[in-house]
């Protein structure tokens, strides 16, 4: 009797904690960048897609983006094709794009929407294609269709969130003559965000969120401001893949975004703590 009745207080602490951040988010939007360790791990990937279904089912608007580039790289792999990356960015001619698209429009973001309808709450799966949501143009002729982006269209996906859906997005734009283009997920998410007025940007990531010694995720920095980040670039604690990460975060910040974490996806639940507990995970970016 003891145990059920500790476990029964604390279930109550922890909806008597989350009430007020159940409160603050309602009817708000909140845009998560999905992708890494929790994409490939298919418990994780369930807990992912069950948290973002609790949240819309206490009346946040929740934006899922999503990346694939493992998932890109492997069928290409499959196919006999190579791929090349220059500054991080995959050099992408017309079939390596038609592989993109077919793996992110299609197989990633409707195996997302059927677990998500798994689940018990309705997704619908869009591409940046879809209602022009994301016009892009060329970044570098040396990359070939990798997008750079023009402007966000946030209207088709507002009227799926006013239909009380959980849109699911893959970041595939493209220009005024038709061509397609592959757009890295974080950039994306970040200015989607950003263009939604949304109340928090969540990036999930395969590390705890900005260390101050890379190799040790217990020098976890929890906050950081945007007048910080000189000092840090100056310290090398910005560096390597980490830089486009935090650089998206920061513009997202700039662009009105009112609160912005990177977070650890590979740990269970990661979202939930972040947006409906006192503690909260990761590194939060603020002004």
């Amino acid at each position: 009797m003891d145990n059920k009745k500790t476990t029964n207080e604390l279930r109550a602490e922890i909806l008597t904690e989350a009430l007020p951040y159940i409160k603050k988010y309602h009817n708000k939007v909140i845009v998560v960048k999905y992708g890494g360790s929790a994409m490939l791990d298919e418990t994780l990937k369930r807990q992912v897609m069950g948290d973002i279904a609790l949240l819309n089912l206490v009346g946040v608007k929740v934006v899922v983006v999503h990346g694939g580039g493992p998932e890109i790289s492997d069928l290409l792999s499959a196919l006999g094709k190579e791929t090349q990356f220059v500054g991080g960015l995959r050099v992408t001619d017309k079939e390596t794009m038609d592989v993109a698209q077919m793996v992110l429009a299609g197989k990633i973001n409707k195996s997302l929407v059927a677990l998500m309808e798994s689940i018990g709450r309705h997704a619908i799966g869009l591409s940046g294609l879809d209602g022009s949501i994301i016009k892009a143009r060329q970044l570098d002729e040396k990359l070939g269709f990798v997008g750079d982006i023009v402007s966000i269209d946030t209207q088709p996906i507002h009227i799926v969130l006013e239909q009380g859906y959980i849109p699911i997005l893959s970041t595939i734009g493209c220009d005024s003559a038709g061509n397609v283009y592959n757009i890295n997920a974080d950039t994306a998410a970040a200015k989607i965000a950003a263009s939604l007025g949304a109340e928090s940007f969540i990036l999930m990531s395969d590390i705890p969120g900005l260390l101050r010694d890379k190799n040790d995720e217990g020098s976890l920095i929890s906050r950081v401001t945007l007048s910080e980040m000189p000092r840090l670039e100056e310290d090398g604690i910005l560096s390597g893949g980490m830089i486009p990460k935090v650089e998206c975060c920061i513009q997202a910040v700039r662009e009105g975004v009112r609160r912005v974490f990177i977070i650890d996806g590979r740990v269970p639940h990661s979202i939930l703590i972040e947006v409906l507990t006192n503690a909260g995970i990761g590194t939060m970016f603020c002004t």
